[in-house]
């Protein structure tokens, strides 16, 4: 029986041990490089209605600058500067 229970902690350790050592490689990897022209970007703008008062958060958008959106038949206001 004492066989058995050190070869169980033996697996468990190993796995901890794997899974630890794939965890920090994933850590030390870095950011990934830029997504080419046309894809999707993280961006973080926030657009007002000047109509309505309708607030529009962007969180994606395929250039660094986009076009704002349109609500009430008119372009949106930027609120929140481009960062």
């Amino acid at each position: 029986m004492l066989v058995l229970e050190v070869a169980a902690a033996i697996v468990a350790g190993v796995t901890i041990f794997l899974i630890g050592a794939a965890i920090l490689r994933h850590v030390g990897a870095g950011a990934p490089p830029p997504a080419p022209e046309g894809e999707l970007r993280p961006v973080k703008l926030t657009y007002r209605c000047t109509i309505c008062g309708t607030e529009v958060r962007m969180t994606v958008a395929p250039n660094d600058d986009p076009e704002p959106p349109r609500h009430c038949q008119e372009d949106m206001e930027l609120v929140a500067p481009i960062e």
